[in-house]
């Protein structure tokens, strides 16, 4: 499959699917679907991130040998937002190597200060750094407060994401 052709052929779930039915747990395929997500244009990237989260939802180990590149990717000034919705989603299902937990949680909490940024990345970066405060119970402190400041303002859903993280940490 031409990876690139098949994400420019449609923007839609059964594609995204598609693909990554396609890459599977194939290392050499996810890959050449990193390298297709790197190389853009941001169409490219946007779509292929997509397909990037699903496949690591299925297969979580796949990430691990891309992750410094991706979030370096994802620190790059005007990032789509999908691109970054769909990084911060994948982030929730993998374990961050302990040398990469520090910068994640930074990215994290800079979404999630942000004002601006869009409440569905703001929500998984709520979870991804729930999920390093059970490693690293130093965060939680940070988390609850920021949590509880972004309350009153907050969609319902960030509201529920929210409730549950705040549940967690004090329980």
């Amino acid at each position: 499959m031409d990876l690139k052709r098949q994400i420019l052929k449609e923007h839609s779930k059964a594609n995204c699917k598609c693909i990554t039915n396609y890459v599977g747990s194939n290392k050499k395929r996810f890959s050449d679907l990193i390298k297709v997500y790197l190389a853009g244009p941001y169409r490219v990237t946007q779509r292929t991130a997509w397909a990037i989260s699903y496949c690591v939802e299925e297969y979580p180990e796949l990430i691990q040998p891309h992750l410094s590149t991706i979030l370096n990717f994802l620190k790059q000034p005007g990032t789509h937002v999908a691109v970054k919705r769909n990084t911060v989603r994948l982030l929730q299902f993998i374990h961050i190597p302990k040398k990469l937990q520090g910068r994640v949680a930074e990215i994290c909490f800079s979404f999630l200060k942000d004002k601006k940024e869009a409440i569905a990345v703001k929500t998984f970066s709520l979870t991804v750094l729930y999920n390093l405060s059970k490693i690293e119970p130093g965060l939680k402190n940070e988390l609850l407060i920021i949590t509880q400041d972004q309350l009153p303002y907050s969609t319902a859903a960030f509201k529920v994401r929210a409730k549950r993280v705040v549940d967690g940490i004090k329980s």
